[in-house]
């Protein structure tokens, strides 16, 4: 076998998932399995640490690699499990040199195994476009930022992606341009914090210029995506290109985390709760049928009932259709971990009633569009998207094309046609 690789996490991990396969097999790395783990949660954390020790069971003569965030912040804990050859960085992930020394290590049967540098110290940020795993999918991903400035306190991922980092804007047009070229009709822009794109570039560009310039000098290009966001900050450039370029999709996600100020407040949030209702308000006044979804974190350190509260009914507030409810999880070294916990059980409560929030509020946004015509991207025989992100049940159409089709129904999951 070539190298199969394990993605825990985000669609940014899914993204370098493809750039490690392609820098590991041409350093020669063969009959391997590289873990790319995810660090957001301990549940994320203990999934990895399942897959390997039941990956090493299934194939006892398999060499397996671990990186990712939770590499990255936690190596030696990986390096301990005899499972494990090697712990790699997850900034030297996307290096060839990082896979080439795996290789001469493997070779020569070192039993050092971990290879992380310090994150922190990383700087810049190269390009990466994948020509061979992109090609066929309908819908493509461009890493235009890594790494976070900010310091919430629940969160772990500055520790594992580093500090932000942007790729240069004639970089990102010329990667989305020659994309565009071979035929892919959607291009989403990923980021771990997008909305800090361009500050530590020449000039400071920010995320709207990107998207403006995208758009300005890839005419070709039928569909542009913005992933999740911060709200605080969204730049005049970008509420100027949502309001006035078809071409860039009517749905965002926003890392809004919590309805409750005092929360918000502890968890080191630069937004408060009536931001985030007028962020939303104000931008479905210049774009009426803009869809929004959102992360909120059920049971973060001393939150009470009425704070929950405020959190559940932000779904109405805000008119969220998509939610993506992460139970609080508390990560060592984080400042909220030391703060006074929720009981677990009332954190599970939570998290189950806001997905029981979110499930009702993707319904009202199916039956709201039953009856509507909708631009379609296909993505297989099976499944397309709307503009807005909602799934669409197909039957045997071609992936790649962008349908104008109508909306008879929905099963509670995907609308019908």
């Amino acid at each position: 076998m070539a190298v199969e690789i394990v993605t825990f996490g985000c669609r940014l991990n899914a993204f370098e998932s493809e750039v490690i396969r392609r820098e590991a097999e041409g350093a020669g790395i063969a009959d391997a399995i590289v873990i790319n783990s995810c660090a957001v949660t301990n549940e994320a954390v203990a999934q990895a640490r399942q897959s390997i020790r039941r990956l090493k069971r299934e194939r006892p003569d398999v060499r397996i690699v671990v990186t990712g965030c939770a590499a990255q912040t936690q190596p030696q804990m990986f390096a301990d499990m005899i499972e494990v050859d090697r712990v790699v960085g997850n900034d030297d992930k996307i290096r060839g040199a990082a896979w080439r020394a795996a290789r001469a290590a493997f070779d020569a049967d070192d039993t050092q195994k971990i290879a992380v540098a310090d994150i922190m110290a990383v700087r810049e940020m190269a390009p990466h476009l994948l020509d061979g795993f992109q090609s066929g999918l309908p819908r493509v991903f461009v890493q235009v930022q890594n790494g976070c400035d900010h310091r919430c306190t629940f969160c772990i991922i500055p520790f594992g992606r580093g500090n932000s980092r942007s790729v240069p804007m004639g970089a990102v047009v010329d990667q989305v341009r020659a994309l565009t070229e071979r035929g892919h009709a959607e291009i989403v822009l990923t980021g771990v914090d997008l909305t800090s794109y361009g500050a530590d570039l020449p000039g400071a560009p920010t995320l709207g210029a990107l998207t403006k310039q995208i758009l300005r000098h890839v005419p070709e290009l039928k569909r542009l995506r913005i992933s999740s966001i911060d709200s605080i900050e969204a730049d005049s450039d970008l509420l100027d290109v949502i309001a006035n370029e078809s071409r860039l999709m009517p749905h965002l996600h926003l890392s809004l985390q919590s309805g409750d100020d005092i929360i918000l407040k502890r968890m080191k949030r630069r937004h408060s709760r009536q931001h985030a209702v007028d962020f939303c308000s104000e931008l479905r006044r210049v774009r009426p049928d803009i869809a929004f979804g959102a992360d909120i974190i059920a049971g973060f350190p001393t939150e009470t009932e009425a704070m929950f509260a405020r959190s559940l009914d932000l779904v109405t507030e805000c008119d969220l259709s998509f939610l993506h409810v992460f139970p609080y999880s508390p990560r060592p070294g984080t400042p909220a971990a030391r703060m006074p916990q929720v009981d677990g059980n009332v954190i599970k409560q939570r998290a189950r009633r806001l997905r029981d929030a979110g499930e009702a509020a993707l319904r009202r946004r199916l039956e709201a569009e039953i009856g509507k015509t909708r631009a379609v991207l296909i993505e297989s025989t099976t499944l397309g998207r709307t503009d807005h992100f909602i799934p669409v049940a197909i039957v045997g159409d071609t992936p790649g094309a962008v349908r104008t089709l109508r909306m008879a129904g929905h099963d509670g999951q995907r609308l019908t046609l």
